[in-house]
């Protein structure tokens, strides 16, 4: 983030604008936010209703369940609120799946403006005529885009200069080497017949660092078979990539 682009600012349209910050006011993200790290702005979408009963959703085209937030509702909230370059983004099961890589891309601009569906979700049209990014937490339906909102934009404000005290801690978190992160232990060294493993005590720097990382690439291969295997295919690259430059 440069400083020219002021403060990182999360936008967010939303049916219920009560729901922040939420969680986002305490711990570093709060701390952050009191001190003007970084700003949040909530807009209600209900605001935008072309009618005096505040309508913001319609029965689908083509008959199903559930109900539709309206096109030109969600497009008149959109105009009056996104502004700049931030990428303007829509909490969706069907988006691309949210990983760090996101959150790294994100805080390096102004900010993002998110949008919170309801119902069945949003008009396909506005969302094509805004080329709407599309992005999902996971394979899950929440009752609304506001979770998702809150988890996004935590996981980009950590990021941000001066929200973690340790920077250190940022590279040792899971998905920064393409890697879960290994286990951790604290005192008592030996909690009910559960001891921690003798290397921690050891005070060698080198052989912890060691099994750290051997520990990490342990538990992604049984958990996240997927994550190993991006990640040794990243190591394939790297070693061919080394060996041409040879």
């Amino acid at each position: 983030m440069t400083e020219d682009r002021g403060i990182w600012t999360a936008k967010v349209l939303t049916l219920f604008p009560e729901m922040f910050p939420g969680p986002l006011a305490y711990s570093l993200a709060g701390k952050a936010l009191a001190a003007g790290v970084w700003s949040l702005e909530t807009f209600d979408i209900r605001d935008h209703a072309m009618d005096r009963h505040g309508t913001v959703d319609g029965s689908p085209f083509g008959g199903g369940a559930g109900m539709v937030m309206r096109a030109d509702v969600v497009d008149a909230a959109i105009e009056n609120t996104a502004t700049g370059d931030a990428p303007l983004i829509y909490l969706t099961p069907r988006g691309e799946k949210f990983s760090q890589a996101h959150a790294v891309n994100l805080v390096t601009g102004s900010g993002v403006t998110l949008i919170c569906g309801r119902y069945e979700g949003i008009d396909q049209r506005v969302l094509d005529a805004r080329n709407v990014i599309e992005i999902s937490l996971g394979d899950f339906v929440l009752s609304g885009g506001e979770s998702a909102a809150l988890a996004l934009i935590d996981a980009c404000v950590r990021l941000l200069p001066g929200v973690m005290g340790s920077e250190a801690s940022l590279f040792e978190e899971s998905f920064n080497r393409g890697l879960l992160e290994y286990p951790h232990y604290t005192r008592p060294a030996d909690w009910c017949g559960r001891k921690v493993p003798d290397v921690l005590l050891s005070g060698h720097h080198e052989k912890i660092a060691t099994w750290r990382i051997e520990q990490a690439q342990v538990t992604t291969r049984e958990r996240r078979p997927d994550l190993w295997d991006r990640y040794n295919e990243e190591l394939r690259n790297q070693k061919e990539q080394s060996h041409e430059r040879d």
